[in-house]
């Protein structure tokens, strides 16, 4: 019967580049790590302000607790657009959404080299979260179905891996080229980055494969897919989501308010590093990320056990941040591997996106993430806001050439913020329910 046809129509497979060979092993890694240049440049757009704090400071007059807030309006549109990001993803062409998104993010980027006044600088920067809300929610997507399960936390480790790279060239690289073009020429020249990464996206990227044996999601069909309410009314009961969700935003806190914002002003003012040095120490941050994802992701599908990977990262990670917290002076090295450790550790958060997925039917995947990212990002936006809201708290307000100088004690009331975080991540991860690397039916 029609209704119990399959969903994998040929008008479901969208565009098909003819030279993607699906019985070649490394086709899925292609189509993977090619939607995944999105990821990275999110990630670029996400920590660029690491680099560039001083200037937008300066630029626009403002204060840390102002650029906390230029800066979470990226976050803020993942909040409004992550959870419909995923329903969209459960039901149109993920290759067209990337893409769509994509469009947006490099026009925003190129408005935002513009901008003049601190609230259009905003909404373009607002407009780049829109974007984000569907780069890595298409990732999953699409390795849910080239990847089995068995290899999907490797997969989204690496996937992790690639779009920590983003940030990476987000810090000192981005940080040499201002210095020798200026910020706004800079941003202009990831514009065009932006632009290159859609023709590669364009060439490479195919929703599914066309063999049903090679697609790991095959198992839906008309009958057994959710309305859109109950699909929504699924991923909101199921406390997975929720526990998942809560625990990648605690562990991503200091990626995204060190790596992306506050790291690089901390280590100048604090410990009176330059900037160039102080964005490569910042830069450790995601060096250590892009090792421990794929370690972290490789560890767990070894082990067949999601909880307890998560559980020993998120002490690991408490201890890095305590030595961050209360070290009275760290030398250029003992920052760096310092931060390269706290990277490493808290990359166990990409544990709870295979969790999410395993806990979850294949029919709301990206509804499920979308829910749990919408707690990540959100996460994020309101960890930027804080941090900042706390190094105003006693701030005197002496400003030099345009920039706020703020004292140790200053950032010490800040920092601690991540202790606090890192101690519910671990009791979170306490109450997740063991998946063993096998998804629901």
């Amino acid at each position: 019967m029609a209704s119990q046809k399959t969903l994998n129509n040929a008008d479901q497979l969208g565009f098909r580049p003819k030279f993607l060979n699906e019985t070649n092993k490394s086709t899925k890694w292609i189509v993977c790590f090619s939607a995944a240049f999105f990821f990275f440049y999110e990630f670029i757009q996400m920590n660029m302000f690491n680099a560039i704090s001083t200037d937008l400071m300066q630029t626009f007059q403002i204060s840390g607790g102002k650029l906390s807030t230029l800066s979470s309006t990226y976050f803020y549109a993942d909040v409004v657009f992550l959870f419909p990001a995923g329903i969209l993803l459960d039901r149109l062409s993920t290759r067209k959404i990337i893409l769509a998104a994509l469009a947006i993010c490099i026009i925003s980027t190129f408005l935002f080299a513009t901008a003049q006044s601190f609230w259009f600088a905003s909404l373009c920067h607002f407009a780049s979260g829109i974007g984000n809300a569907f780069c890595f929610l298409s990732c999953m997507m699409l390795a849910s179905r080239w990847f089995p399960p068995k290899q999907l936390a490797l997969a989204t480790g690496l996937i992790v891996t690639f779009a920590m790279a983003g940030g990476a060239i987000a810090q000192t690289p981005f940080e040499l080229l201002t210095q020798h073009v200026g910020w706004r020429t800079a941003v202009i020249i990831n514009g065009f980055i932006g632009a290159t990464i859609f023709i590669l996206i364009w060439l490479f990227v195919a929703d599914r494969p066309a063999d049903p044996a090679h697609d790991y999601s095959r198992e839906l069909t008309v009958d057994n897919k959710p309305s859109f309410w109950h699909g929504i009314n699924l991923a909101i009961k199921n406390k997975q989501n929720w526990l998942c969700g809560l625990y990648t935003s605690m562990l991503n806190l200091p990626l995204m308010v060190l790596g992306a914002l506050w790291g690089s002003l901390f280590l100048q003012q604090v410990h009176h590093f330059t900037a160039t040095q102080a964005t490569t120490i910042s830069s450790m941050l995601f060096i250590g990320t892009i090792v421990g994802s794929p370690a972290f992701g490789a560890m767990s599908d070894r082990m067949g056990k999601r909880r307890f990977p998560m559980l020993f990262g998120a002490v690991a990670a408490l201890i890095s941040l305590l030595i961050l917290c209360y070290a009275h002076y760290l030398s250029f090295w003992e920052a760096a591997i310092l931060f390269y450790f706290i990277g490493f550790f808290t990359s166990s958060q990409v544990i709870g996106y295979p969790t999410i997925s395993e806990s979850n039917r294949k029919a709301i995947t990206g509804t499920s993430l979308g829910l749990a990212s919408v707690l990540i990002m959100g996460g994020a936006g309101l960890g930027q806001q804080i941090f900042g809201l706390l190094i105003d708290w006693h701030w005197n307000h002496q400003v030099q050439n345009n920039v706020p100088i703020y004292s140790v004690n200053d950032f010490s009331i800040a920092l601690r913020l991540f202790p606090i975080t890192l101690v519910i991540s671990f009791i979170l991860a306490y109450f997740i329910k063991e998946t063993h690397c096998s998804q629901q039916r």
